[in-house]
């Protein structure tokens, strides 16, 4: 629960691994927690981790529609104070779990759940790293010199219309102004949402630019596991 609000996250972990390890929460893209979510939780489990992907909007609701999806978002985006109780609910639950080595933590996000993760490495969110998927760059919150503890690392589609140029722009030099050690990779010929395999039909359904690329979707997933080898490796 995060301010009276009851939120339904999915944990993923292997029984057969003895032990901690570390821990990884997926925050969703604005569709809601889904079985795209819930897929890559389960992915990060195989890989050794303990992932729980959040429930950012309360009661498990999902989007069927953009609109739906839209306004679930920029509702929840209204109100920061309330994003970061949710993530930090989700984050402590994780922490909690007996799988969990609460000293080792990340977090990734997709689309809505990038933007959101990136938030959080703003705002000083203490945990080691985050990795954003194809996620929002653009905030009215401002890292401060300093103030960025998680180490960053954007994965992004370097044809994304959702994402103009000077946003990225803005971004590498809001990272490079507060001090953070930042990385960002664009991925040519990738669009919005370019790591999920239903970004096509969603694209066709809905008339909107999501497309799935199969390459980038690799590389990125890549990239992720490098970053976590190099994050968790003390």
């Amino acid at each position: 629960d995060a301010n009276g609000i009851r939120l339904v996250g999915y944990l993923a972990y292997d029984d057969a691994v003895q032990g901690e390890r570390p821990g990884v929460l997926v925050v969703h893209e604005w569709w809601g927690l889904n079985d795209y979510a819930r897929s890559r939780a389960r992915q990060l489990a195989e890989l050794g981790y303990t992932a729980l992907a959040l429930d950012m909007y309360g009661g498990g609701k999902q989007a069927s529609h953009p609109d739906q999806a839209g306004a679930f978002a920029s509702q929840l985006s209204e109100h920061p104070e309330e994003v970061k109780a949710r993530f930090n609910a989700g984050l402590e639950l994780l922490k909690a779990e007996e799988t969990t080595d609460d000293d080792r933590i990340a977090a990734i996000g997709y689309c809505f759940g990038g933007g959101v993760v990136l938030n959080m490495a703003r705002l000083g969110t203490d945990i080691d790293g985050v990795v954003s998927f194809h996620g929002s760059l653009a905030s009215d919150i401002e890292a401060k010199p300093g103030q960025v503890k998680a180490k960053v690392l954007v994965l992004h589609g370097a044809d994304d219309p959702f994402v103009p140029q000077d946003d990225v722009q803005n971004f590498k030099e809001e990272m490079e102004t507060a001090g953070a050690d930042y990385k960002f990779i664009a991925y040519p010929g990738a669009v919005h949402s370019f790591t999920n395999p239903d970004a096509d039909r969603a694209g066709k359904e809905f008339n909107l630019p999501l497309a799935y690329n199969a390459e980038a979707d690799k590389a990125s997933w890549a990239e992720m596991q490098a970053f976590f080898g190099r994050l968790f490796a003390d």
